[in-house]
């Protein structure tokens, strides 16, 4: 089976979130094609993992992909937050968990749901392409004014305003090489010769906005911290400045100790690195999409309280 995708910051991850003891158990909440899960079941013979995503397609790739591994890997199908909220019967609280917020290569390359501006695809964005309302669907329904504030808002396109023109006097969009082609001919002859597509922003931004990846990310990350067992560890890779700063504000504020309240009490979290874990100038050079990744890990207290 031909996979596509290539896992970031694999070393980072596993030493910092391999299992401590024998019998661990480890929630990949966003499974993908399997890359770390992959990575982690070989390197830890007694490890056990439970594989999330909502996508069936690119799950029964990493089934296909994990097979090897037999039950030490189990499946869910659906969203983290669901899984996280109200568990499988039986499942207990997890050792460790990943949360990676990228999206898999699988997408961009084969997915056919017109995340990449360089193929000619139906513009769709959905992760689970049974759930919400399409790219499309969004163009549609949104005013000029609307459209340019959240191109804004979730990519810092400069040219918001501009680009949402275009868009909305074209009319009905159903290609993502059209969508393409109008943030092209929206923005100046400069922009257009930049290191970047001048799409990126704006394909990035109708992606966030489709899948409610920002509204939904503070929720995942409260309740995948209370799945979290005492003395557990929780590793989240973020691609972009607008979910690492709700990831980082998260993990500050779970470990703030609180001397002066009635009842002490400290922080629920202890921080691994200050600055998160980046990656080395060799994985970029073999994995450019790999160039703009952060991990950020804690590990979960005991709750201490004192009068």
């Amino acid at each position: 089976m031909d996979f596509v995708h290539t896992p970031v910051l694999p070393e980072e991850t596993i030493q910092l979130l391999g299992p401590r003891r024998n019998g661990e158990c480890m929630v990949d909440a966003t499974l993908g094609e399997g890359g770390h899960s992959f990575a982690f079941l070989s390197r830890f013979p007694d490890l056990k993992i439970i594989g999330i995503d909502a996508d069936r397609e690119i799950q029964n790739i990493a089934r296909e992909r994990l097979k090897p591994f037999g039950d030490r890997i189990s499946f869910y199908t659906g969203w983290s937050q669901d899984f996280f909220s109200k568990p499988p019967p039986e499942t207990a609280p997890a050792d460790t968990i990943l949360i990676d917020l990228g999206i898999s290569q699988y997408h961009y390359q084969k997915g056919r749901r017109g995340f990449s501006f360089t193929q000619d695809e139906p513009l769709d964005m959905r992760l689970n392409p049974e759930a919400g309302p399409s790219a499309a669907d969004l163009l549609d329904r949104l005013s000029e004014r609307e459209l340019a504030d959240l191109i804004y808002a979730n990519s810092d396109e400069g040219y918001s305003r501009r680009i949402a023109r275009r868009i909305k006097a074209q009319g009905r969009i159903r290609s993502s090489a059209v969508l393409a082609d109008l943030v092209f001919q929206a923005v100046p002859p400069a922009y257009r010769r930049g290191p970047r597509h001048p799409a990126t922003k704006t394909f990035l931004a109708l992606r966030i906005a489709v899948n409610r990846e920002l509204e939904g990310l503070p929720s995942l990350l409260e309740r995948a911290l209370a799945f979290l067992k005492p003395g557990g560890r929780m590793g989240v890779i973020t691609f972009h400045s607008l979910e690492d700063r709700i990831v980082k504000n998260f993990f500050r504020e779970q470990g703030k100790n609180t001397p002066d309240a009635p009842i002490y009490k400290e922080g629920i979290v202890n921080l691994l690195g200050r600055k998160g874990f980046a990656p080395g100038i060799e994985e970029v050079r073999n994995n450019p999409s790999s160039r703009s990744a952060r991990l950020r890990v804690v590990e979960k207290n005991v709750r201490k309280e004192r009068q």
